[in-house]
């Protein structure tokens, strides 16, 4: 691998077109000159036309030469790519889950990139997708809920819906490359009711930042941290916009006006964490984006982006099970069951899921969780081959019961 990084740190530094631009331009410049001077004294034409072979022939000579070079690390960190990253097929599926959701795929792909800021592309792609399709085609599957019922594909054309995500951008812009609190603050007062319904604490949160950005004196004008001046505006801004939050976080605001007693020397102090904290603003940004996509009906990340994501993690495991499979001449005959587990991190864990003890297999809706009046839990199915409708005897200790004092557990 190191041998692959170094060509690469070569191919960046050496294999660029940056040489080549500046031989084109010098070939630019003399033909440009020479056009003058025949425009100035066109009696002199063929005489011009003469003195430029040479230093035309030179000129594309050296472009050859220039891209010949970048030609030749190109093909020297292809070949090594080739040589770390040996191509294997992909795993071959007959039963593709999304073949007859195009209005799914469509939805996911237009939403990432109105997430994404891609708002020109965004529109190109609904004009395309929709084109001689019938509306509802489009969304006889988009059946949704709430805040999301209405995010089909025709809703995505919102103008509405674009400026959300264009507001989004913008307090996010100013929140990171700014370091300004303020757009963001009004957003979440302006909101604050919807916020406080889903137990939300990114006001809270949005202004303990803002307290902690006084404090340290990054206000001031001058460009340079004051203490004494940002404690006095932090105090002042605590007392106008952060009273009111007192009877839900007074531990939190104690904390952050103990501070205070420390000053200048907050390195020292029991607060430090709150106020040396480096990752607070990417923190911040984070919560913004959940909650605002959230009031929206939203995931916090692109689903797209997650599914692709997990498809790169699941995929060279598929590929192992493929080989296998070929190996042992057996088939994946399970639709809805991946054959495998696929390790994936605890953010990408969306559903609960129940194994059951006595078949192995996951519980399904067609095959959901039954739990005895003992407490034990199996599938359906198994409840059904043991009890085979009379009472019987539970798997798992000594109690007995009928398959009708089952209850259906919901994940």
């Amino acid at each position: 691998m190191e041998t692959l990084i170094a060509e690469h740190e070569r191919l960046a530094k050496s294999g660029t077109l940056r040489k080549s631009v500046d031989d084109v331009q010098k070939t630019i410049d003399i033909l440009v000159k020479a056009r003058e001077r025949i425009a100035a004294d066109p009696d002199h034409t063929s005489l011009e036309l003469a003195k430029l072979q040479n230093p035309i022939k030179s000129s594309f000579d050296d472009i050859h030469k220039d891209l010949e070079e970048v030609r030749k690390h190109q093909t020297k960190y292809a070949k090594l790519l080739d040589k770390k990253f040996k191509d294997k097929s992909l795993p071959q599926m007959d039963y593709e889950a999304l073949s007859s959701q195009p209005a799914l795929i469509n939805r996911a792909i237009a939403m990432h990139l109105l997430r994404e800021g891609q708002f020109s592309v965004a529109s190109t792609f609904l004009t395309e997708a929709t084109k001689n399709q019938p509306s509802d085609a489009m969304t006889d599957d988009l059946t949704m809920s709430g805040t999301e019922h209405d995010l089909g594909i025709d809703s995505l054309k919102s103008e509405s819906l674009r400026k959300q995500f264009a507001n989004m951008y913008h307090i996010l812009h100013e929140m990171k490359t700014e370091r300004n609190l303020l757009p963001a603050i009004e957003w979440a007062r302006e909101k604050a009711a919807e916020l406080d319904r889903r137990g939300s604490n990114l006001e809270f949160e949005l202004g303990k930042l803002q307290f902690v950005w006084l404090f340290v004196g990054n206000h001031t004008s001058n460009g340079r941290p004051n203490l004494l001046e940002g404690r006095a505006r932090a105090l002042e801004y605590a007392h106008h916009q952060l009273s009111r939050f007192q009877p839900r976080y007074m531990k939190e605001l104690q904390q952050l006006c103990g501070a205070i007693a420390f000053c200048p020397n907050l390195q020292q102090s029991p607060y430090r964490r709150m106020f040396a904290n480096n990752a607070a603003w990417d923190e911040i940004a984070t919560s913004f984006t959940r909650e605002f996509c959230s009031l929206l009906g939203l995931s916090a990340d692109s689903p797209l982006y997650i599914a692709a994501t997990a498809g790169a993690m699941a995929l060279p495991h598929f590929s192992k099970l493929e080989l296998i499979m070929k190996d042992k001449r057996t088939e994946w005959t399970t639709k809805h069951e991946i054959p495998v587990e696929v390790p994936l991190p605890p953010s990408y864990r969306f559903h609960s899921i129940f194994v059951c003890p006595v078949s192995k297999e996951q519980t399904t809706d067609q095959n959901p969780p039954m739990m005895m009046p003992c407490g034990h839990v199996v599938a359906k199915e198994s409840l059904e081959k043991l009890s085979k409708h009379s009472r019987f005897k539970c798997p798992y200790c000594p109690s007995e019961s009928h398959p009708r004092e089952a209850m259906k557990i919901f994940l």
